[in-house]
């Protein structure tokens, strides 16, 4: 029985988990499968492209990931994951490590069903760039907001942007790497930063593995704005948060949209559900 589904912090969380608060005991559970997938894309009709490169972990039924920039992950890191407990790889020296490790856990735990406060959201068989659009339009319809209002978008993606564009809505593109989005606007890296001059705010969970994430919801919940995630990363750690800072969830777990050309499914929290934090 899971006497605890919110955490005050990530770290709060990680405590939890650690004591054993969501059921099993993390150090009597082990990673059986560790892999990387790695992804390079240009959009038919798009002018510019991008790269990812994800972890993987597989435990029992469940997959936990943590994306990371490409070619920052050592080929070790994988191997030093298989066999390993959870309870050991929560304290792993790598951030992406210790992520998908608590991701894997939570989502074996918790998965994405209506019974833990998801609703699955069917993604239309489809292009690359047509189911791009498909989980962009199911990420941006959590935005409460009327015409006008500006978002934070933390983790640029092109199709995100659009969506907003098409609802009236102003944005404030975000990213540690800097440059441009597809219409030469220029991509802030600061997010902490420029927040303060947003109604609400769109992250992607890769803030979860490069440490951005915290600040952020810290801003959200001082602040009073809204908080809508976007994940790949941990997309079984963010509902964890609604009601405490974050108020709701797009959750992607593996295999991603950008895999193949069939249908799939997002699982949306918007903290109503069993669980959801209010």
């Amino acid at each position: 029985m899971t006497t605890a589904l919110t955490g005050t912090s990530y770290d709060d969380l990680v405590e939890q988990v650690r004591a054993g608060a969501f059921g099993p005991d993390p150090a009597a559970l082990r990673i059986a499968v560790a892999f990387t997938t790695r992804q390079a894309v240009r959009h038919q009709g798009r002018g510019t492209g991008y790269r990812n490169e994800v972890l993987s972990l597989r435990l029992a039924g469940a997959v936990g990931s943590c994306a990371v920039e490409p070619g920052h992950l050592p080929d070790t890191a994988v191997e030093e994951c298989v066999g390993a407990d959870v309870a050991r790889l929560l304290e792993h020296p790598l951030p992406p490590v210790r992520v998908a490790a608590l991701d894997a856990y939570l989502m074996h735990v918790l998965p994405h069903t209506p019974d833990h406060g998801a609703t699955p959201v069917p993604l239309p068989a489809g292009s690359s760039l047509e189911k791009s659009r498909a989980r962009a339009k199911a990420v941006a319809a959590l935005l409460d907001l009327p015409p006008g209002a500006t978002v934070l978008v933390v983790g640029v993606v092109n199709s995100l942007l659009e969506a907003l564009r098409s609802r009236g809505l102003r944005y404030l593109p975000c990213d540690l790497k800097g440059g441009a989005t597809e219409w030469g606007e220029p991509v802030l890296p600061d997010a902490l930063a420029a927040a303060g001059r947003c109604d609400a705010l769109l992250v992607s969970g890769m803030t979860l593995g490069n440490g951005t994430f915290e600040p952020l919801r810290r801003h959200a919940l001082t602040h009073g704005k809204q908080l809508v995630m976007f994940a790949q990363t941990g997309s079984a750690v963010l509902p964890r948060f609604l009601g405490q800072g974050v108020s709701a969830v797009c959750a992607e777990p593996y295999p991603f949209f950008w895999l193949d050309g069939g249908p799939g499914v997002v699982h949306r929290y918007d903290g109503s559900g069993p669980g959801g934090g209010r």
